[in-house]
């Protein structure tokens, strides 16, 4: 894991490209995901049975072969252990009353002339979740979908997620039943996206997706936006942690590893004032990934997309790490409430040294499908207005109409558009 420094000659390149690490090449990808997504819009349901066959490992025969089963759901989450079903259980009730508390409401309210002006908050009809099934099956990423939909008064989820050899993890489906899935497909990447965006035989078209995937599935989403709204672009996981030497340095290795072990293409990156800390981090690291499991996929990203940053002070710290807009930002000192209104760009933020962002991947309660790559400058985290709308409302009394229709005629007039104009002038005559 590389450490630079602010005061190395070379460091404003170095960290321009942390910056831009979210530049996705997604030119080589596009003509690929289009084919995938104009073969599901003329084929249908042919063309989805014969991508998974080309693309998971197994090939359903008929159309319901890609149903997943309530009672398999059921099944599931019956025979999880107490221990198991009490953890999902709490993260569910968390969730879902973390989200319960801001629920966009419907609101009037009169202006100076008496008009009543205001916004009416409707969930979509329908909202399609896709929840990735690929180097691992992740429960969690169900129910922070799922949850806010369910808050938001969505009519009907539907849930695709890819089923490598037709199997789906257990712990998944139990996810599912306790959020009371109805509609959920084996089915993931590209063809997944323009299933949902553009409806199949089978499948009946939604008018939200959410959730993240590899690059296919991002440039899927990107492509079907405009057609369906989306939540965001996402990619690859990220954590960035200021620390300093009242951290513990083997805590703040080891949530650096949290991310790198998602992904070969995760990014972890430290800023800290003190560089005998930066070091003994290092130790820590090193020492740790011969621990775990996905020690291959972890070092790959720790050796690739990771850095730790000595600065001169906290001040400098806090402002590299809003030039990196992370997903998941931990301050991790003794007075971390002090800087929190100095953070402008993270999706989420961590306070404090018992705040691991392992616990807000699964059950603190705010959403862990989060902008990447530089993107919570103008992204927020997934919530219960992703599957809400809003309308406007505006109704005038005569006094109250006349009070502004003389404006409205010169703007009307000054645009050039006369209808628009003798709309309010002949009730002006009226």
């Amino acid at each position: 894991m590389k450490i630079l420094n602010t005061k190395d000659e070379n460091f404003k390149t170095e960290f321009d490209k942390l910056v831009h690490r979210s530049d996705m090449d997604m030119s080589a990808v596009t003509p690929v995901v289009l084919n995938i997504i104009n073969e599901v819009k003329s084929g249908k349901d042919d063309m989805l049975l014969a991508q998974v066959a080309r693309f998971d490992k197994w090939t359903p025969k008929h159309i319901d072969d890609l149903k997943i089963s309530i009672n398999d759901m059921k099944k599931a989450y019956e025979s999880l252990n107490d221990e198991l079903k009490n953890a999902l259980n709490l993260a569910y009730d968390r969730i879902k009353a973390y989200h319960a508390l801001k629920v966009p409401q419907t609101w009037t309210q009169k202006d100076e002339l008496g008009n009543v002006l205001g916004a009416k908050y409707t969930p979509v009809d329908r909202a399609g979740l896709y929840i990735p099934g690929g180097k691992a099956a992740y429960p969690s990423s169900l129910l922070m979908n799922a949850i806010p939909a369910l808050v938001a008064g969505v009519g009907e989820i539907v849930v695709c997620t890819p089923a490598i050899g037709g199997v789906v993890n257990e712990l998944l489906l139990a996810a599912m039943h306790l959020c009371d899935i109805k509609t959920a497909y084996k089915l993931g990447g590209a063809s997944a996206v323009a299933a949902m965006a553009y409806g199949t035989q089978s499948i009946q078209k939604v008018d939200v997706i959410t959730g993240p995937g590899n690059i296919y599935v991002a440039t899927a989403k990107k492509l079907v936006f405009g057609d369906v709204n989306i939540d965001m672009i996402a990619g690859p996981s990220e954590i960035g942690v200021i620390a300093d030497d009242s951290a513990n340095a083997r805590h703040i290795a080891v949530d650096l590893l949290s991310q790198a072990e998602h992904d070969e293409l995760a990014s972890s990156y430290l800023i800290t004032p003190s560089e005998n800390f930066a070091n003994e981090v290092q130790k820590h690291i090193q020492s740790e990934l011969k621990t775990l499991e996905r020690e291959t996929i972890a070092r790959k990203s720790i050796d690739d997309k990771a850095a730790i940053v000595v600065c001169k002070n906290m001040n400098e710290c806090v402002n590299l790490m809003n030039e990196l807009a992370v997903e998941h930002l931990e301050i991790a000192v003794d007075d971390a409430h002090k800087y929190l209104d100095d953070i402008r760009h993270a999706g989420a933020v961590f306070l404090g040294h018992f705040t691991p962002e392992a616990m807000g991947d699964y059950l603190a309660g705010p959403n862990h499908t989060l902008p990447t790559g530089g993107s919570a400058r103008f992204y927020s985290p997934l919530g219960v207005e992703n599957f809400m709308k809003k309308s406007s409302i505006i109704s005038m009394n005569e006094s109250g109409f006349l009070g502004v229709a003389k404006e409205c005629i010169a703007l009307a007039k000054a645009e050039g558009l006369t209808a628009h104009a003798r709309s309010v002038e002949v009730r002006i005559k009226a």
